[in-house]
């Protein structure tokens, strides 16, 4: 599989094993076929597996720890993620310390190569701190105040290789952020034709992925896409029951279009959804298969290679 630049960190595969389809997230599967699953993501030459302890509360990390009884293979690289959340100050080390010391138990290794605030962060006295669900949000002064600090300490004390953040909170804050120093290694942007955050985007502005992509680019940050099928609604059909409201199933009547142009191809609106998002000006896309069937899809979609124009055109004026 190719390997691509991915900031100031060593060059990464096209695509990215994610822990959602590993974690049991997006519908059925089994604990061993996720570990076979892992080994032939590995196998096909992916060499970034991107975790996290709230995908199936640590069953993505259990997955992958068991698939190489804590020894990676050579090249491969591990990442995982902490929910802060809106923490007082003085906790802000303890908690993340002591969700990477969980992952590392899971994982059963004694270093975490890229640690991500899975958070949203959220500019202060933004209108999103009045939702109820803001144990979802970091304050943007906490983070650079904060929480920074103990991701470089963690990185000068061996813990973890670099840090990163993930790109859903608001837009203003992350590309705020990416244009300081010091930056993260990476950021992790959706990446799908609808631009879409689906039920992760907690603001009424717009998502503006691109806008997080350019900067992140400008910086010298690695990008990694993720949502390339939008967590289903780009697929065929969506594989678990959600109410008529759920923002994913609108994203999938949204996307109606988009499949009639699939069928009249004669592609796989999934395979398709993939190759649109490795158009895009990332480095790495993240996948969120289940099983070795849905990687396979995807190894395939990388090899036949981003979308000509034409179709890529064709497909943003269907979803415009």
């Amino acid at each position: 599989m190719r390997q691509h630049e991915f900031g100031p960190l060593p060059p990464v595969s096209t695509l990215t094993l994610g822990g959602g389809g590993l974690g049991m997230l997006w519908g059925e599967t089994t604990f061993d076929e996720c570990v076979a699953t892992v080994r032939a993501a590995v196998d096909a030459g992916i060499t970034l597996l991107d975790l996290a302890p709230r995908y199936g509360n640590g069953k993505a990390e259990r997955v992958v720890g068991e698939a190489f009884g804590g020894r990676l293979p050579d090249g491969v690289r591990v990442t995982t993620k902490c929910n802060l959340g809106t923490q007082p100050a003085d906790r802000v080390e303890r908690v993340l310390r002591q969700s990477i010391e969980a992952s590392l138990r899971l994982l059963q290794r004694d270093r975490i190569d890229v640690f991500f605030l899975h958070s949203n962060i959220v500019p202060d006295g933004h209108p999103m701190w009045k939702r109820p669900d803001t144990e979802r949000f970091t304050a943007q002064s906490l983070f650079t105040d904060h929480v920074r600090p103990v991701f470089e300490k963690l990185i000068k004390d061996g813990t973890i290789g670099a840090w990163g953040i993930t790109g859903i909170g608001h837009p203003d804050a992350i590309i705020d952020i990416l244009g300081q120093d010091p930056k993260p290694a990476a950021v992790q942007c959706i990446a799908n034709l609808l631009d879409s955050p689906g039920a992760l985007k907690f603001y009424d502005e717009p998502a503006r992925p691109r806008q997080i992509m350019a900067a992140a680019r400008a910086n010298g940050v690695g990008i990694m896409g993720i949502r390339a099928v939008q967590a289903g609604a780009l697929t065929a059909a969506i594989d678990r029951a959600l109410p008529d409201d759920h923002p994913e199933v609108l994203d999938y009547a949204r996307a109606a279009p988009f499949r009639a142009i699939c069928a009249e191809i004669g592609e796989n609106p999934a395979i398709i959804a993939h190759r649109y998002a490795l158009s895009l000006p990332i480095d790495t896309l993240v996948l969120g298969v289940k099983n070795r069937q849905e990687l396979a899809e995807c190894v395939a979609a990388a090899e036949a290679g981003p979308l000509p124009a034409d179709l890529i055109a064709r497909i943003d004026a269907s979803v415009a």
